[in-house]
């Protein structure tokens, strides 16, 4: 697919996965020390299976992890042609990475910013690297050892407290070469009273890869963050990605996620609100066709008073395409005066896509407001035929319903300039339909 990059990418000298090419990676010590303890983690824990609740409906039966090497970093430091159109949309930004199979292979920020402490760059760019990484938390399995063992480095960007950052911070991510597993991780940390925007695009040309990428967002107290996301994989890559954030008190949180690559692409998102008063926006739009897979598992972690949570995804499916979304509000106890808002809907256009979502709630505190909807149907007829009585295209009207169901969330999300590229990607794939 990659309708944003070029059909073929150059051949890249490939390891075996091994604890020796793991530790062989370049990097400091500590890196190095972390890495073989993971790839022990990694030899120890055995792969998920379909029998797992949060593995449920999913095709992790059909990866062959020995299929796959690891890669020798990047040197390339170029901005990949295919993804220039993301910058030109962009327009004028604060900073950027450029991330290649994983390595950090470019870096720049703003002069002004840079003089106020903003680092965006690579672990070495900060001075508690060893500590950030991995700081957000979260649960662990084999995915995120083996992220951790094949990590040639991960893409940083720290806003000291009180600095506010108008214009959005890019992150750029490739992937290239058959046969490899590349692994990335995107570290965010917002300070007190600080605000950012970042653009984070995961994107291939057709290749046959393995990636498990990991996005980690911290926001402290009374922070911003926005996150846009964005996956563009090739038609045969496999996802295995988890988003997790820790939200502080009276901080706010705004992430959406257009998924619309890979064959199978799956992606756990875990959104832990520590802080009283903070809230979590989650957003997402994908679509699946052929036969891809679009896996979504989220988790609303309700864990300090008064806090608020509100989710949105919507995915259309076509051909022989299927969707999972499986999602979880947990309310701890202790976490009175929560409301907490979940909802997932799913067109199906075609006889042989299939979508499943399953919604649920956990709760261990009394007062608090929660609610959880989820449908999966066709296009409503009504709506087509409003249209056609006024003398559209069955065709055209049936557009019009996908983009305009989508629509909602696109108006949502970071970066306005952005919003019609997004469109755009959405209305190609209609187009081939």
């Amino acid at each position: 697919m990659g309708s944003w990059g070029p059909t073929s990418g150059p051949p890249l000298r490939d390891m075996p996965l091994t604890a020796e090419n793991a530790t062989a990676l370049p990097g400091p010590d500590w890196l190095r020390t972390r890495r073989a303890q993971a790839f022990e983690r990694f030899e120890a824990t055995p792969l998920p299976t379909g029998a797992e609740e949060v593995w449920r409906y999913s095709r992790i039966a059909d990866l062959d992890l020995e299929r796959f090497s690891a890669v020798t970093p990047s040197a390339d430091a170029s901005v990949p042609a295919g993804l220039q159109p993301v910058l030109d949309a962009v327009g004028p930004r604060a900073g950027l990475l450029v991330v290649r199979n994983g390595a950090v292979v470019h870096h720049e920020v703003d002069e002004a910013l840079a003089a106020k402490g903003v680092v965006v760059g690579g672990l070495a760019d900060v001075a508690d690297g060893a500590d950030l990484l991995g700081a957000t938390g979260g649960e662990q399995d084999a995915f995120t050892a083996l992220n951790e063992a094949l990590l040639p480095d991960a893409a940083v960007i720290d806003v000291p407290k009180g600095v506010i950052i108008e214009r959005p911070i890019v992150v750029l991510e490739w992937v290239e070469g058959d046969s490899v597993a590349a692994m990335s991780r995107t570290i965010v940390r917002v300070g007190e009273r600080a605000q950012a925007t970042v653009v984070d695009v995961l994107a291939s040309p057709d290749v046959d890869a393995f990636v498990a990428p990991i996005v980690e967002l911290q926001v402290a107290d009374a922070g911003v963050l926005k996150w846009l996301g964005v996956q563009d994989l090739g038609r045969r890559v496999w996802q295995v990605g988890y988003h997790l954030s820790r939200v502080g008190r009276d901080a706010t949180l705004t992430t959406a996620n257009v998924v619309l690559g890979g064959d199978y692409a799956r992606v756990r998102t875990d959104s832990r609100l520590v802080g009283q008063g903070g809230s979590s926006n989650l957003l997402a739009v994908y679509f699946g066709e052929g036969t891809q897979m679009h896996d979504f598992r989220t988790l609303q972690d309700h864990d300090a008073p008064r806090t608020t949570s509100d989710l949105l995804f919507k995915g259309a499916v076509e051909d022989q395409s299927a969707s999972v979304y499986s999602g979880l509000i947990r309310i701890r106890k202790g976490a009175a005066g929560t409301n907490a808002y979940q909802t997932n809907r799913n067109l199906v256009l075609g006889k042989g896509a299939h979508a499943d979502s399953v919604p649920n709630l956990e709760i261990e505190e009394n007062d608090v407001r929660c609610s959880h909807a989820s449908a999966v149907g066709p296009i409503d007829e009504d709506q087509r035929y409003y249209l056609e009585s006024r003398g559209v295209p069955t065709e055209v009207a049936e557009r019009l319903i996908v983009l305009g169901f989508f629509e909602e969330i696109f108006e949502r999300t970071p970066v306005p300039g952005l919003r019609e590229l997004l469109r755009s990607a959405v209305a190609a794939k209609l187009g081939a339909l």
